[in-house]
């Protein structure tokens, strides 16, 4: 199986905390691979690693075999993408979002193409230009994933993006993640603090718990784990 990320004893701290402490593991190209764990964990802080927001203190992190500092900032925002729980648009319509990452690099998106992204997505043709201000959270939210395929990316991060949404409306999302995986062949890293989304939409998973990886595998050897802690967080007595 080809590799798409590789992490070797990734270390992160600030001048007062050790938040990321000898991070070492592999992410499987084509797959999604989910980061579990309690808050406080360093899950967010190690997706900011993986598209160059943040710098590891030490240790090595590579996409496609190259190291990530060895990047163009572009060239990397092309090649990994990020969606945010709060989808933040800017003011104007669905089309204007859409359009944002290639006008960012002096270039334009055909309407065609971008109807083509919406469908992929679950919204209609009639929705692009519908003002963002009308839209529902996850239709923002599904607005804010097809914004980050106008590049293609290679890699695309998710965090928490269903946390703030209803049942269906995460169904859906599910259901879109796992379209967009298999239709572009994009390897996925999901943060999700609901662990039977976890085990539903992920094909390996990752626990960490205070800036260490605890456990990391298939999702569904995960609910077997042996360690006491990975047990703690399945029985709910970590938050």
């Amino acid at each position: 199986m080809q590799e798409a990320i590789r992490l070797s004893n990734v270390h992160y701290k600030t001048e007062d905390i050790h938040i990321l402490k000898g991070i070492t593991g592999v992410i499987n190209e084509g797959e999604i691979t989910t980061f579990v764990g309690p808050s406080g964990a360093g899950k967010t802080t190690l997706l900011k690693l993986l598209n160059g927001l943040l710098s590891p203190t030490t240790g090595k992190i590579e996409i496609n075999g190259k190291e990530i500092s060895q990047y163009e900032p572009t060239e990397l925002r092309k090649l990994v993408g990020i969606a945010l729980q709060s989808a933040p648009m800017v003011d104007g319509d669905v089309f204007d979002n859409l359009s944002l990452p290639l006008r960012l690099q002096n270039s334009s998106l055909a309407e065609q193409e971008a109807i083509s992204i919406l469908n992929v997505v679950g919204l209609g043709d009639d929705q692009l230009h519908q003002n963002v201000r009308d839209l529902s959270g996850g239709q923002r939210q599904k607005v804010s994933i097809a914004r980050t395929l106008v590049n293609r990316p290679k890699v695309l991060l998710l965090d928490e993006i269903t946390a703030s949404l209803d049942q269906v409306s995460q169904k859906e999302i599910n259901e879109l993640i796992q379209r967009v995986s298999k239709k572009y062949g994009t390897t996925i890293v999901w943060i999700t603090h609901n662990l039977k989304q976890a085990l539903t939409v992920g094909t390996y998973t990752w626990f960490l718990m205070e800036g260490q990886l605890l456990e990391a595998g298939k999702s569904e050897e995960i609910e077997s784990s042996r360690n006491e802690k990975v047990q703690a967080f399945l029985r709910g007595d970590l938050e």
